[in-house]
C-alpha cells in the first residue's frame, strides 16, 4: 500500500490534534479517574472520526453539484479514508487482544 505525500500530511496532523487534546483534556481533568480520562480520549476520539465522515461526505456531495474544488474534495477524502483505516486498524487490535485474553490458562 502506498501512502501519497497528503494522506501522510493529514495523519500527522490528525495524530497532533489528538495528542493536544487528550494533553488540553488531561490538563483540566486534574485528580479525575484514569478511568474517566481514557474513556473521554476515545469519546473525543470517535467523534472526531464520525466528523471527519462527515466532512468528507459533505465535501463530495457538494463537489457533484459543481461548488467544491477539486483540490478540497481529495483533500476530505483522503482524511476520511485515513480516518476509517485508523479506526479499522483499531478495531482489529482491539479484537486480536481480545481473542489473546480469551486463549488464556486459568
Amino acid at each position: 500500500m502506498t501512502v501519497g505525500p497528503s494522506a501522510a500530511a493529514a495523519a500527522y496532523q490528525a495524530i497532533a490534534k489528538i495528542g493536544t487534546e487528550s494533553a488540553t483534556a488531561g490538563a483540566s481533568a486534574g485528580a479525575a479517574g484514569v478511568g474517566n480520562d481514557f474513556s473521554q480520549f476515545l469519546s473525543q476520539a470517535m467523534n472526531s472520526a464520525v466528523s471527519t465522515m462527515k466532512q468528507g461526505e459533505q465535501v463530495a456531495s457538494t463537489q457533484v453539484t459543481g461548488q467544491a474544488d477539486v483540490v478540497n474534495v481529495v483533500n476530505a477524502v483522503n482524511s476520511a479514508e485515513l480516518t476509517l483505516d485508523t479506526v479499522v486498524a483499531i478495531r482489529d487490535k482491539v479484537i486480536s487482544a481480545y481473542q489473546n485474553i480469551m486463549q488464556m490458562p486459568i
